[in-house]
């Protein structure tokens, strides 16, 4: 079955950085789009991070484009979040999706509670 294994999250005080990973199996890999979603109320669809299949292509909500940066390392089957400058309004339990707007996402990973400190 799909699987998507997320790792990475932690507290972390304003300004500072964080790394997600996201581990897929399962699927072919390199012909998905994948997503990170912050499970938070309202912040679904307020700082979502997209990437095309074959990393070229991304896509960033408003509140954190410039901030997040999302990559993929298809040969390892692995999709990244690197977030910086975070906030307190980062605060979520991020999760990794495969697909990209809401009406694609299809498989999510179990997440990872990002914790900023204020």
């Amino acid at each position: 079955e799909v699987q998507l294994v997320v790792s990475g999250g932690g507290v972390v005080r304003p300004w500072g950085s964080l790394i997600l990973s996201c581990a897929a199996s399962g699927f072919t890999f390199s012909d998905s789009v994948m997503s990170w979603v912050p499970q938070a109320p309202g912040k679904e669809s307020e700082q979502i991070s997209i990437i095309g299949p074959d990393g070229g292509s991304t896509w960033y909500s408003r509140s954190v484009m410039g901030r997040f940066t999302i990559s993929r390392d298809n040969a390892k089957n692995t999709v990244y979040l690197q977030m910086n400058d975070l906030k307190a309004d980062d605060t979520a339990h991020y999760n990794c999706a495969r697909g990209g707007k809401a009406a694609t996402r299809d498989s999510w990973g179990q997440g990872t509670q990002v914790t900023v400190s204020s």
